[in-house]
């Protein structure tokens, strides 16, 4: 069977001094796949944009700010990610720099700046713990991996750079 993901975006914009990152608690909807949990900000590209200005629009429509410097660090492919089980193919982007100043929450939650080495004690996917490392390291390589899950739950995780 051919594989078919959603694809997407998720990005990690660091504060001025690159000691924190801006993260969204999920908490407004109740009927959020992601309900309870931290994550970055991001989503699905649209049909006629490429993963960059996808990054960029959605950092924005979430956030109210522009990416002024942003690279990509990696790729993820999320087989079984999706509520009903949809596959998912992420594009992991850090943001350094950026123009304006963020919104205090959105409709999906509330934007909160977290200590980059406060991160792993949060509400968080299980899986976010083994990437999030790669994100923030000063490897400048990207990494490319892959994260199946089946009923909420992750599989198993590997990679390469």
């Amino acid at each position: 069977m051919p594989y078919c993901p959603i694809v997407a975006t998720l990005g990690y914009v660091l504060s001025p001094d690159r000691r924190s990152v801006l993260l969204i608690h999920r908490n407004a909807r109740a009927d959020d796949h992601h309900l309870g949990k931290y994550n970055g900000l991001g989503g699905k590209i649209e049909r006629d944009e490429d993963v960059m200005a996808g990054m960029r629009r959605e950092i924005h429509e979430e956030a109210g700010i522009v990416c002024d410097e942003m690279v990509l660090r990696g790729t993820i492919s999320w087989p079984g990610f999706g509520k009903h089980g949809e596959d998912w193919l992420g594009f992991v982007f850090r943001i350094d720099r950026f123009s304006g100043e963020p919104f205090a929450g959105n409709a999906e939650g509330t934007l909160e700046w977290v200590e980059i080495e406060k991160v792993s004690g949060l509400n968080l996917w299980e899986g976010d713990r083994h990437f999030l490392p790669l994100v923030f390291d000063a490897d400048p390589r990207p990494f490319h991996g892959v994260m199946p899950y089946d009923q909420g739950r992750m599989l198993r995780w590997q990679y390469s750079r």
